[in-house]
């Protein structure tokens, strides 16, 4: 019996077994199509909602509510669950508590931390300022390598860590998995975790495995080598015995294009041995954004001037060459964008100056005009006189959308917090879950409903941990996103990242309405949502 079949059954058995004569709820909700997040198919039935949990899905007739809202048209869904994402530090500050441009989105909780970010101390900070002030969305926490080996070796970084550091840094990845944490997260493409090995980050995977965690990662090298990159997520989650997820998956850089068909070969071909792989994805295609003039890395002692002239110093050719040198091989071998990810994946996004130049790649362009690549960027530089926006990882459309159909990727934003109609930041976050139900569904036909649901709700709940989230069912929380399937959509572009979302009605986060009729109710009843159980091979490969 199929996944889809046999949810589709217990939905059935449960509404003919809920009906009139159930005890009074807070909240009905009537007439909406509930997709329960498992992949069934929608149903239309009435939600039932007391002390913060659904308690009914079925025939509300005769039940008593103390309120009532008419879902007729809408969608009824497990809240969205983000499990790469970046706005936990953002709605640490009062101002943006309430994080708006998820709860637009319908995301009822984050999982901050990713990419490596934080040790035990961090999170601990985040989450008093959290209790604090109140959050408008639930969250979680990766406990992150690069935090950690930070706090274990100090400043000095580029090296393997001692015995007694490393003994360090595995006592920090049991203290973070004991507050909670859902596993291990690395940034391996980062300062410091570039300076790792793999044996070093199996040794601290390891330590998520008596607590049921995983182990999620940003590759280490995604353009020059992507596969290779790719592969030793999978390895150190093999070695390790855990489940291991590629973050923000995509292949980026012309040079790559086709690549991701080889990718997903080889995470089919690791779960068909066994091994518990994912990915997640973002539906965009291209990856975080910068101006031009901000992939250019100043050497030490150059920063902080507060006199410094990048058009003068590189009119200068002896500076140009100082600043080629940093920004295309780091300062002392470190982190820089142009070392990372290359001309050939940077794709030109927003020019006031250069319409015309909007969608070509820095390479590209170099080639052309018959120049490198950095004197095509001074070039940019020197002759514009607003900013170059650019994305620093270009990816194909249609390679964005053979990942979006595994059955083991995920939608995540890998966003952050962006205040209303800013144009700095990147549409992903305030555009990702809207966007593939109404642009990559209803427009175009990639997925299904329920299936993009599933990747938004179930899939990561059973990823991370979350027993009592991510399926709309009797005893779960009630966290719930209620959209109109007709309109939902993103609005934020490359130029104004911060048009929030449309089509999102309603959210329910523990209960509580904090999105009502389209309008934010000021409630914030966010929750740390810790590790609950182990992600298990039968559950995260089904």
């Amino acid at each position: 019996m199929n996944a889809p079949f046999l949810a589709s059954l217990l939905l059935t058995i449960g509404l003919a077994a809920c009906g009139a004569g159930s005890e009074p709820v807070d909240l009905l909700i009537r007439g909406g199509t509930v997709i329960d997040g498992t992949g069934a198919p929608g149903q239309i039935a009435d939600v039932g909602v007391r002390d913060g949990k659904v308690v009914m899905i079925g025939s509300g007739r005769g039940v008593r509510a103390a309120e009532t809202i008419d879902a007729t048209g809408l969608v009824v869904a497990p809240g969205f669950i983000d499990v790469h994402n970046h706005s936990d530090r953002g709605i640490g500050e009062p101002e943006h508590r309430l994080n708006e441009g998820f709860i637009r989105q319908g995301v009822t909780l984050i999982v901050g931390g990713p990419d490596g970010g934080w040790a035990p101390d961090e999170i601990r900070k985040l989450k008093a300022a959290y209790e604090a002030n109140g959050v408008g969305t639930n969250y979680a926490f990766y406990v992150g390598h690069n935090g950690i080996r930070r706090a274990a070796m100090g400043e000095s970084q580029q090296r393997p860590p001692t015995a007694q550091e490393l003994d360090a840094m595995r006592a920090m990845v049991r203290e973070g998995m004991e507050l909670g944490a859902i596993g291990l997260s690395t940034g391996l493409m980062y300062e410091p975790g570039m300076f790792s090995t793999t044996d070093e980050v199996v040794e601290l995977a390891r330590e998520v495995k008596p607590f049921g965690g995983i182990f999620d990662s940003h590759v280490r090298d995604p353009v020059k080598r992507l596969i290779e990159s790719d592969a030793e997520v999978i390895e150190i989650g093999e070695r390790a015995g855990v489940p291991a997820n590629i973050a923000h998956e995509k292949s980026v850089a012309l040079e790559n294009e086709g690549k991701i068909r080889e990718v997903i070969a080889m995470v089919n071909a690791a779960r068909a041995r066994g091994v518990t792989v994912t990915s997640d994805q973002y539906p965009y295609d291209g990856a975080a954004t910068s101006s031009v003039q901000a992939i250019v890395v100043l050497p030490k002692d150059l920063r902080g001037r507060d006199n410094f002239d990048l058009k003068a110093a590189l009119r200068n050719r002896a500076m140009r060459a100082r600043l080629k040198q940093t920004s295309e091989n780091g300062v002392d071998g470190g982190f820089a964008w142009i070392k990372a990810t290359g001309y050939s994946s940077m794709r030109i996004t927003s020019s006031r100056d250069y319409p015309d130049l909007v969608g070509k790649y820095l390479s590209e362009l170099a080639k052309e005009r018959g120049l490198s690549g950095f004197d095509l960027v001074s070039d940019l530089i020197l002759r514009a006189e607003h900013p170059v926006g650019i994305t620093l990882g270009a990816i194909k459309e249609h390679e964005v959308r053979e990942l979006m159909t595994q059955p083991w990727n995920m939608i995540a934003s890998d966003g952050a917090v962006i205040a209303p109609g800013s144009n700095r930041g990147h549409p992903r976050s305030t555009g990702t879950f809207p966007r593939v139900l109404g642009h990559y569904v209803r427009e175009e036909g990639v997925l299904s409903l329920e299936d993009a649901i599933m990747k938004m709700t179930s899939l990561p709940a059973v990823y991370a941990g979350f027993t009592d989230r991510g399926r709309l069912a009797p005893e779960m929380v009630a966290d719930i996103a209620i959209f109109d399937p007709k309109t939902i959509i993103d609005r934020s572009t490359w130029d104004e990242p911060g048009l929030y979302s449309e089509g999102v009605v309603h959210v329910l986060v523990n209960g509580v309405f904090v999105l009502k009729d389209g309008k934010m109710t000021g409630e914030a009843p966010g929750v740390f949502v810790p590790r609950s159980k182990p992600a298990t091979t039968q559950t995260a490969n089904r």
